[in-house]
């Protein structure tokens, strides 16, 4: 089995299926799939914060049977810990969601599996999984890859934690978590949970930037993460460009490579929002 996890509110949908449509079709494995997403409610917080949908995580579950029956979306309701942990905390108030707290509680989770590779949903499989997957991370509590901006501003090994692979053993050992839960408790942090790993760590594995390239995609990029980037013309500015955004995506980064997910993504959201209650079921052709 290959441990996947997402973690988000509702709005994770278009993010959760693009990703996961690329990881579907850029790999040959006929090992099954698990995606966990990790959800909750804290629409005390802002209105807008509340948990995927068991629709929405049906159709996803749906999609990925397409692929292969033994496939699953599992649905991790996480709040109690959550709540219990950080609610009204120096970071819940931080430059992102309070959803991306939620893979620190990886650890307290019953029955998560000893590998467990953590995604953003923002982005894209270029390449085959098991590339990244079958790295060995025995000796290590997960495997990263650099910032691309952080590595020049922070530190050289400072990681970028939208592409996290957990060796869970060794992080209960260390402490990794629990280190972490406890600096977002007491410390308010510039980037929050990525920090508090980055500061929690006992032992890392540096991974090329081909695993999770957040500014280019190359040939030989496995990972191509659509994170809010910097650009120079005409005048200098950010634009936070993701892949369902399918005109930027064309427009902007001329990238036509991901054509195949992206226009079944198109054809499943509308599928998705005409069923309304999931009429049906999708069959991959």
């Amino acid at each position: 089995m290959i441990n996947i996890l997402f973690s988000g509110n509702v709005k994770v949908f278009d993010g959760a299926l693009t990703t996961m449509l690329s990881i579907l079709k850029r790999t040959e494995t006929k090992e099954p799939f698990t995606f966990y997403i990790f959800t909750m409610d804290i629409s005390r917080v802002k209105p807008e914060y509340t948990p995927i949908t068991s629709e929405q995580t049906a159709f996803l579950d749906r999609v990925s049977k397409g692929y292969n029956a033994e496939n699953r979306v599992v649905r991790v309701d996480v709040g109690k810990y959550y709540e219990k942990e950080f609610a009204h905390c120096p970071n819940e108030q931080a430059y992102c969601s309070p959803y991306t707290l939620l893979r620190l509680f990886a650890d307290m989770v019953p029955d998560m599996p000893d590998k467990l590779l953590y995604l953003d949903i923002d982005l894209l499989f270029n390449r085959d999984i098991m590339l990244l997957y079958g790295t060995d991370v025995t000796n290590y509590e997960y495997a990263a890859a650099r910032d691309h901006y952080g590595k020049f501003l922070l530190n050289p090994n400072y990681i970028n934690a939208g592409v996290l692979l957990f060796n869970m053993k060794k992080c209960k050992e260390t402490g990794l978590f629990t280190k972490a839960r406890n600096l977002i408790k007491t410390k308010k942090m510039t980037f929050a949970d990525q920090d508090a790993i980055y500061r929690s760590t006992t032992k890392k594995l540096m991974l090329p930037q081909r695993f999770n390239d957040q500014k280019f995609c190359h040939k030989h990029t496995v990972v191509r993460h659509f994170s809010k980037r910097l650009f120079w013309l005409p005048y200098p500015h950010t634009a936070n460009i993701k892949q369902w955004n399918v005109s930027k995506v064309h427009k902007v980064f001329k990238y036509y490579q991901f054509d195949d997910i992206l226009y079944e993504y198109i054809y499943l959201k509308n599928l998705f929002e005409k069923k309304g209650e999931l009429r049906g079921s999708y069959e991959k052709n």
